[in-house]
């Protein structure tokens, strides 16, 4: 193969090398760039499901917070109506209790 020839051939090999080289660094750029496009994506659908589960997770608290408080607020009704009826059922003990105090102290004082 003459000189000429070969040189050209030498300069067409890496014109071809070059446009491999070119192309396959076009190629990594687009993955690349795809790649941190699917990461966000991935990135912004598990901060969604994130808030998601904080949301469903705050309403259960909450649920279970206001079940608590009927449950207090039925004790507290409990305990006041108890209370209540004790206290009524001791009306005339008192009311004898206080009417014998009053009588001792007017004999007292006679």
């Amino acid at each position: 193969m003459p000189r000429p020839e070969v040189l050209e051939r030498v300069k067409e090999a890496e014109a071809e090398a070059e446009e491999i080289v070119s192309q396959a660094e076009a190629d990594r750029e687009a993955r690349i760039s795809e790649a941190r496009t699917e990461a966000d994506e991935i990135l912004a659908e598990a901060e969604a499901e994130a808030d998601r589960i904080e949301a469903e997770r705050l309403e259960e608290a909450r649920e279970e917070i206001e079940e608590k408080r009927e449950e207090i607020i039925a004790e507290g009704r409990r305990e006041r109506k108890a209370l209540a009826d004790e206290a009524t059922e001791r009306v005339e003990e008192v009311v004898e209790f206080a009417v014998e105090r009053f009588e001792e102290a007017v004999h007292a004082q006679a």
